[in-house]
């Protein structure tokens, strides 16, 4: 059976819909009208949560006004197509919001939002992501001064200017001449939660050696022509997850167990009957590595897996 030459199905973490307006991010007059317009519309994130309205086929971020938002740390998420600013305040959630709304976490929201909703809310995680880790500057110690609409920071005391960090990590469905695929799981996953095999691009490394040496170091298996398939950020905290497809070369597997508490080779067929059964978890939608899955098989899997 051929694998489709692109992913099936949507990236849920990959999408927007909105111009991220990066050169208004300096501009201090415009940032000062639009704070001060009636329709601009604020998001709200505090410890990678933010407030939902649910629906009964869906949800949507509970978006307030630049007046009624709490005070705290402000980062420009960009213009709609009919003018309309978009801001993310990092703040504790206030508690009459709390009581109105659900709040949820990126990984529950984003199977549930639209495009809009999902890549405001993925840009302001992983924006507060790399503030909390970045109050201090690294080369002096000193603290820093949030600036750009929060795509920067300054260091007051040595001038050195610092921007958010993104972590390029490979993620790679291996699969071999006899129609399978290869699945694994980490020590600290539940017993019947597998996914495909994924590591970080090590400094002087190209994408498609970190794919060969990650394979080669998790499960010892050599696979050759790796094929890119795509890209999703993962702001957990700051990782951006390249896809890749992968062939074996070999099909002996040696788990490094520090890495992998368990590695097996699955058809088709096998997959099927095990997901069905509950035998096996897949990654759940909102992942990229449930889509490669899928895309080898050749369609969408269903299970309770979320």
């Amino acid at each position: 059976m051929e694998i489709a030459d692109g992913l099936l199905g949507p990236l849920l973490l990959a999408r927007s819909a909105i111009d991220r307006s990066a050169a208004l991010r300096g501009d201090e007059e415009w940032l000062r009208r639009a704070w001060e317009a009636e329709k601009t519309r604020v998001l709200l994130v505090h410890d990678g949560r933010t407030l939902i309205s649910r629906f009964t086929d869906g949800a949507a971020l509970v978006l307030t006004s630049p007046a009624e938002a709490p005070e705290g740390t402000r980062y420009l998420l960009g213009v709609d197509e009919d003018g309309v600013p978009y801001f993310a305040v990092n703040a504790p959630l206030p508690e009459p919001a709390r009581s109105a709304g659900d709040v949820a976490g990126l990984r529950e929201a984003a199977v549930l939002l639209d495009d809009r909703d999902a890549g405001l809310l993925v840009y302001a995680v992983a924006l507060e992501a790399w503030h909390a880790t970045h109050e201090f500057c690294p080369r002096c110690g000193g603290p820093t001064d949030v600036t750009a609409s929060g795509h920067m920071r300054v260091c007051p005391r040595d001038g050195s200017q610092h921007f958010p960090r993104v972590d390029p990590a490979v993620i790679m469905l291996v699969h071999d001449d006899e129609g399978r695929v290869l699945l694994a799981r980490g020590p600290a996953w539940p017993a019947n939660r597998m996914s495909v095999l994924a590591g970080f691009v090590e400094p002087g490394e190209s994408l498609e050696h970190a794919v060969v040496r990650e394979v080669l170091e998790e499960v010892g298996v050599a696979v050759a022509t790796p094929r890119y398939l795509g890209s999703q950020p993962w702001p957990f905290p700051r990782s951006l997850m390249l896809g890749f497809f992968a062939r074996a070369v070999t099909t002996d597997l040696r788990p490094d167990l520090d890495e992998i508490a368990e590695a097996r080779w699955l058809s088709r067929d096998e997959l099927d009957a095990q997901v069905r059964s509950g035998d096996l978890l897949l990654p759940p939608e909102v992942s990229i590595a449930r889509r490669m899955i899928e895309t080898w098989y050749g369609g969408p899997i269903s299970d309770s897996g979320r």
